[in-house]
């Protein structure tokens, strides 16, 4: 008996090209790495511990699915033929969650909902200037990181995926590069998820290097009552919806499913929110976490592409935590020193990643010193700017020639 043949993970290590085996084994490397820092949640372990699973997995659980050919029985992304993905559906496990519900988008649009019934309003509000100035201070590096993308070889489609990175929302970054660059979709959301999970630990830094320590310890106070109603909130969320679909229809069902997501919270109906809240959301999270895994192969991640994907993506975050702190810095301004600059990095829409990190920041220095609920009105409309200009992209990068 072949017994490398009867343990087929490891023989078709000897069957590939060199590279492909190293890639391999890297890849197991890493996918133990993410899975041991999500448990230490140096990482987000929502994301983290299934995709270290999955990476694992898929450069583990390779067979010979022919004489000649080898592969997976996870999933084929990239099958497109109508019989060869009815063959596929009823052989690869993960196949029908990958087809019908994510390279549609459709789990972008339930981790929105998800997001939105999570998602207190009322700051946003009790504070829109403040909250949408901010924001749109933060998408400096979307803004940016595009004609970088694009003078380096990519073309506008991938160049607009790879800006949105900047945003840090990983739905937007997944349906966007879903609508315009399908060939790299899979790397771009990758690198993506990963960089947002990096901003947990980089963006203190950054931080402390661009706000003093007396900055970063005001004590916010208000003299206006946050005294917002649900019927206001309700209001709100469907003018605001209607609003931004007829102005942007191609993002309408990432609109529609977070404002829907508020909409079920302040409308009180338990059953939803528990639905939508434990479901939806960390249902569709780890469903997404494990297919980004999965979709770690070695032969996806060898492309030539991945090493500038790598760099812009660090940029483009960087850029936009850079804006966000400016944009705390000219609220300070205006303010004339009684807005806390911190919160200018809640901004960037890694909800609730940036405000969360805000808080810490700043209570490190003045326990005092509560600005979250300031943070989430700006992570909040974060979202909001994000979604914007994921449908400027979407609609504009097609008309162009």
């Amino acid at each position: 008996m072949d017994f490398l043949n009867l343990f087929q993970g490891i023989a078709t290590l000897f069957a590939v090209e060199p590279k492909i085996a190293i890639a391999r084994v890297v890849l197991i490397v890493i996918g133990i790495t993410l899975f041991y820092l999500g448990c230490k949640g140096t990482l987000e372990p929502l994301i983290m511990i299934p995709m270290g699973f999955g990476m694992v997995a898929i450069n583990a659980g390779v067979l010979f699915t022919s004489a000649t050919t080898v592969g997976t029985i996870f999933i084929d992304p990239m099958v497109t033929n109508t019989s060869d993905l009815m063959n596929v559906l009823q052989i690869d496990f993960l196949q029908p969650i990958y087809t019908f519900a994510f390279s549609n988008g459709l789990i972008a649009c339930l981790v929105f909902m998800g997001i939105g019934v999570i998602t207190d309003i009322s700051f946003v509000l009790a504070y829109p200037f403040t909250s949408m100035l901010i924001a749109m201070f933060a998408e400096l590096g979307t803004i940016l990181t595009f004609p970088i993308a694009s003078a380096l070889g990519f073309n506008y489609g991938e160049s607009a995926a790879i800006a949105t990175i900047g945003g840090a929302d990983g739905p937007m970054v997944l349906y966007t590069s879903l609508m315009l660059a399908k060939d790299l979709f899979v790397p771009i959301t990758i690198v993506a998820y990963l960089y947002l999970s990096l901003t947990y630990g980089g963006y203190p830094y950054l931080i402390r290097v661009m706000i003093p320590k007396h900055l970063r310890g005001i004590k916010m106070t208000t003299t206006k009552k946050i005294n917002v109603t649900s019927s206001e909130k309700l209001a709100f969320s469907i003018i605001a919806c209607t609003i931004l679909c007829l102005l942007l229809p191609v993002a309408a069902p990432l609109f529609m499913s977070f404002f829907l997501g508020i909409a079920i919270k302040e409308s009180g109906i338990k059953k939803y929110v528990a639905l939508m809240e434990n479901t939806f959301l960390y249902g569709s999270t780890f469903f997404l976490g494990l297919l980004l895994g999965v979709l770690c192969e070695a032969s996806t991640i060898l492309n030539p592409k991945i090493l500038p994907l790598l760099v812009l993506g660090i940029l483009a975050l960087l850029i936009s935590g850079i804006g966000a702190i400016i944009g705390g810095y000219a609220i300070y301004r205006i303010s004339k020193g009684r807005f806390n600059p911190v919160i200018g990095i809640a901004g960037v829409s890694c909800v609730p990643t940036t405000a969360k990190v805000a808080q810490k920041e700043v209570t490190l220095v003045n326990k005092y010193s509560v600005i979250l609920p300031f943070a989430m009105g700006a992570n909040v409309c974060g979202v909001i700017t994000s979604a914007i200009l994921t449908g400027i992209f979407v609609t504009l990068i097609p008309l162009i020639k």
